[in-house]
């Protein structure tokens, strides 16, 4: 279908299906055709903003349509499972946003239901499409900063930007599932997704202990195959605005990365302000005010490079089966916290959710 338009459908209405329609709009070869919701009042304000012609209550007869190629599941975690295996049934190809699943049995289940019905599913990792750390990338392929043997992200804020995340039933887990599946397939991607050897971290929760059982502070070591190491510090626990950075050292060299200074404005604000990405509470006080915010995050261009696979233009570069990798590294982070000691990889699970290894019963 590589000169056929790709119709896409989105499932949720919130600030992901935000993201998703607003980068869409930038995508050549698509149209957003439909949204399903379960409170259909906000989705037809949904979609009379981003002119989307179709709206359901109900996602089961969104996948029964057959005006629809692509589905972008823009929900929370614990329905990730459920819709993408629906989909995958339906024949629809299917984007599913980090976390790819709440565990591992789920996300085998997910990547058996794609490969049965040979539909492609496509793991939203905005970072690997980023400009800035595109070219970071670039640079390491390039043999500028030698043998690399140490990558570091940080990507720290107030707190995620809608409830169900607070509620370790429906996420799954606390910053470090959340947040950390950004740093380790960062990683994974930067150093040409070696093996993973080992995980070590240590969690806690410091600030919203009033609001979750999951963690708001993580900070997570990863050893790859070849002696490399991935060192991330994620939080819900940091004021004054997002911050989201990536250093690289290596034999020859060392490379800085920031996604948000360098190129954004230095703002003081009371009130607060809408972000395209991140929610305005985040932007009271001190923050950086970022212009082309969706670009300069790689959203329209990780789209892009979805619909262009749908397409026949492209081979995939971010599926499921990487997301599967990032949540059993995540699964034995959680462990590692859970038992004060490194956990090595392969590691195997059958915990319905990550946090339940940091704190049975939570």
């Amino acid at each position: 279908m590589a000169d056929t338009l790709v119709r896409v459908a989105l499932v949720g209405s919130g600030f992901v299906a935000d993201i998703h329609a607003t980068a869409f709009a930038r995508v050549e070869g698509a149209e957003v055709v439909a949204i399903a919701s379960r409170s259909r009042e906000r989705a037809e304000v949904f979609a009379k903003r981003h002119q989307i012609a179709v709206v359901l209550d109900d996602w089961c007869q969104l996948l029964a349509r057959d005006d629809i190629d692509l589905v972008s599941l823009c929900v929370p975690n614990d329905i990730h499972c459920e819709i993408c295996v629906a989909a995958a049934r339906a024949g629809k190809h299917v984007i599913i946003e980090k976390p790819l699943a709440r565990n591992l049995r789920e996300a085998d289940e997910m990547i058996a239901a794609g490969a049965e019905h040979g539909v492609h599913l496509f793991y939203a990792e905005e970072l690997c499409f980023a400009p800035k750390y595109v070219r970071l990338k670039a640079l390491v392929d390039a043999g500028a900063i030698g043998e690399v043997f140490l990558v570091k992200q940080a990507e720290m804020h107030d707190g995620p930007h809608a409830e169900w995340f607070w509620d370790v039933e429906r996420s799954g887990g606390g910053v470090a599932l959340d947040m950390g599946c950004h740093a380790i397939e960062f990683f994974r991607w930067m150093l040409g997704k070696p093996p993973i050897r080992s995980v070590w971290a240590q969690l806690g929760t410091h600030v919203h202990g009033a609001r979750t059982r999951g963690d708001d502070h993580a900070i997570i070591v990863v050893e790859f195959a070849g002696g490399a190491i991935g060192m991330a510090e994620e939080s819900w626990a940091k004021p004054g605005g997002m911050e989201d950075r990536a250093e690289v050292y290596g034999s020859k060299g060392v490379s800085y990365a920031d996604l948000l200074r360098g190129s954004s404005i230095l703002t003081y604000s009371a009130s607060g302000y809408d972000y395209a990405v991140e929610k305005s509470g985040t932007t009271t006080g001190w923050s950086f005010t970022m212009f082309e915010e969706l670009w300069n995050y790689g959203f329209p261009q990780e789209l892009q490079h979805f619909v262009d696979v749908v397409r026949g233009r492209a081979e995939p570069r971010e599926t499921a089966a990487d997301g599967r990798v990032v949540l059993e590294a995540i699964f034995a982070a959680y462990a590692s916290a859970g038992s004060g000691r490194r956990i090595d990889l392969p590691f195997a699970s059958d915990a319905a959710k990550p946090i339940d290894l940091w704190k049975p019963g939570a």
